[in-house]
């Protein structure tokens, strides 16, 4: 094997290692009671297997009901967003319409807005709609996702002209078409969003935090967070036992659809 081949390898190797590192230091931290985290030297590998962690987050609070919100939420604003981004990213990459150019440039400017700036005019708009501690609180707010607009835009580019006019000749119609043609077409892209949209929902903790009030309507991450801090120190060992259990329905969920997510990645940056 040549020299620069290997070097390559080891370069990813090592690479693979400084961002793996910060998980596997979570996942065996959970593990660990609050001194073997803080023991010097570091003990790399746990020397006992404690669920002390676990336990206590399974017993003092409703863990599986903050799991099943978070599910939940993410997974309804998932199938909202990509709806939403399908159409209005073939709208804006297939359509011609009066004002089209600039409408786009608009929807991508408030990918620019920082999520600060929201914070006030939205917390207003849920009060008045009675969305406050409630699902549809968390959910609406998060469906309107502009990057998704945009990265359906730049995968509908590359779908030809000729198969939507050959189905138009055909008779179909445009909801017809969108339906049984498009949508295949565009499920690549539709699978990388869905992972986007949904890490976003997951870790959306500001909004999440100001929205949701009951000890029954948290999400994980929210949940956890109230039982890692008292009032003088933190309590990494919850910490990180929480962060595992909220880490395992993301990688479940990348892992379902990381195929369409490397190929839907990799056509739009070639072809948009």
């Amino acid at each position: 094997m040549k020299l620069h081949v290997v070097s390559r390898y080891a370069f990813l190797l090592i690479i693979s290692i400084v961002f793996i590192f910060p998980l596997y230091w979570m996942f065996t931290g959970s593990f660990k009671s609050q001194v073997s985290i803080w023991a010097t030297p570091p003990e790399w590998f746990p020397n006992q297997l404690k669920i002390v962690n676990y336990e206590h987050i399974f017993s003092t609070t409703p863990a599986p009901l903050w799991v099943f919100n978070s599910v939940f939420t993410s997974l309804v604003t998932v199938v909202f967003v990509v709806i939403f981004s399908a159409m209005a990213g073939y709208a804006y990459a297939k359509k011609k319409f009066p004002g089209d150019k600039v409408l786009f440039i608009v929807v991508i400017a408030t990918m620019m807005m920082p999520t600060q700036v929201t914070l006030v005019p939205l917390y207003i708009i849920c009060r008045e709609l009675g969305l406050i501690d409630s699902y549809l609180g968390v959910i609406l707010p998060a469906i309107a996702f502009p990057f998704g607009v945009f990265i359906v835009r730049q995968f509908a580019k590359s779908i030809p002209d000729e198969i939507i006019e050959s189905a138009r000749i055909d008779g179909s119609g445009e909801i017809r078409m969108f339906a049984t043609i498009v949508l295949p077409l565009l499920l690549p892209a539709l699978g990388a969003l869905s992972i986007f949209a949904f890490m976003h929902t997951w870790n959306d903790y500001l909004w999440q935090l100001i929205i949701l009030q009951s000890k029954e309507k948290l999400t994980l991450p929210l949940g956890i967070s109230t039982i890692t801090y008292s009032e003088n120190n933190v309590n990494y060992g919850y910490a990180m036992a929480g962060a595992s259990l909220a880490a395992v329905p993301m990688i479940i969920f990348f892992l379902l659809l990381q195929r369409s997510f490397i190929k839907g990645i990799t056509l739009g940056s070639v072809k948009g």
